[in-house]
């Protein structure tokens, strides 16, 4: 039951993640959450941001962001990292990761997603059948049905590690 929501992956930060083994384990798209995953809740594009999309897109990866947010809040952030995007996600539902391939012209075999929330993030990676990162979020100040269920997260991730050991 629990499996549904685990990661394949978990990371301290996206900033850590070694893009060049994803590549050469054949992986052409990623997929990314905006909230906590690269800039804390709310903040703007930051050169750090910026910069890594730079860096992925120079390694050959097709981006994406999807969020549950709304237009104003995406795609100045979007435009900032010259990607695609697509908001009001719905995410976990499947339909969003789907729109982000569908952008991106990559498929669930060399797609993945990263992101900070197991719940929506992870789970709605899974269902749509990809390769799903979990991030520490960035920012412990958050909204508070976010901050409920980072307590639940914490028992998934509780069995998640144990499973891992």
């Amino acid at each position: 039951m629990l499996q549904a929501f685990y990661p394949k992956e978990y990371e301290d930060s996206t900033y850590g993640i070694d893009f060049e083994e994803l590549y050469r384990r054949g992986y052409r798209g990623i997929l990314f959450d905006v909230d906590n995953t690269l800039v804390p809740h709310g903040a703007p594009a930051t050169e750090q941001s910026v910069e890594l999309f730079r860096r992925l897109h120079g390694l050959g990866f097709a981006t994406c962001l999807i969020s549950n947010n709304k237009e104003p809040r995406v795609r100045p952030f979007a435009d900032a990292m010259e990607t695609p995007f697509v908001y009001k996600a719905d995410k976990p539902s499947r339909k969003g990761y789907l729109e982000g391939m569908e952008k991106m012209g990559t498929r669930l075999e060399n797609t993945l997603f990263i992101g900070d929330q197991l719940f929506t993030d992870v789970w709605g990676a899974n269902r749509a059948g990809m390769y799903s990162i979990l991030v520490k979020p960035m920012d412990p100040h958050e909204e508070i049905q976010i901050v409920l269920k980072r307590y639940l997260e914490k028992i998934v991730l509780f069995f998640y590690r144990r499973k891992q050991q």
